[in-house]
């Protein structure tokens, strides 16, 4: 007697599918294509499996362009607050730029003021040098950096050690 090699399962969907199980092994007693068979019956089938993947992955693409939007307007309302000038660099980074920076210096404030040492008449000092970074692109490269060490990022993005103009400006 031939080993059973096709299954006809009726999925949780409510599909019904020939699934073709030869490529699994048929050992007794415990038959792995039988246990398949079982398991793929408590699941969608793979076209509804698919069109399900397809929505979460569309619901995902919405709710990250929602959460851009929120982010820019909150950048947006941040850098009107404490003045600070429009960034340069291509029209698709400079959203991307605006947002990096007001993470980043949000994030310094925090470290430096708030639960750091650091008094008002220091932030000044340091939201001064901030004005003068209007590259998107270097906001963008530094969004991964830890909030205190902008400091240190802004005094080597702003040394003059080439004896050329400041490039980030």
């Amino acid at each position: 007697m031939a080993v059973r090699t096709t299954w006809k399962i009726a999925h949780s969907c409510g599909h019904e599918v020939t699934h073709n199980l030869s490529d699994r092994p048929a050992d007794r007693p415990a038959d792995r294509r039988a246990g398949f068979a079982r398991w793929l019956e408590g699941r969608d089938c793979t076209d509804c499996w698919k069109a399900a993947r397809d929505l979460d992955t569309e619901s995902k693409e919405a709710w990250i362009a929602a959460k851009r939007v929120e982010e820019q307007q909150v950048a947006a309302e941040w850098a009107e607050q404490f003045d600070m000038p429009p960034l340069d660099g291509p029209e698709k980074a400079l959203a991307w730029g605006e947002r990096s920076r007001h993470q980043l210096v949000t994030a310094a404030y925090s470290a430096l003021v708030s639960e750091g040492t650091w008094d008002e008449a220091d932030w000044a000092v340091l939201e001064d040098k901030i004005r003068t970074v209007g590259r998107a692109g270097w906001w963008i490269d530094q969004r991964d950096a830890e909030g205190s060490d902008l400091p240190e990022l802004l005094d080597a993005a702003t040394s003059d050690d080439t004896g050329t103009e400041n490039q980030f400006r």
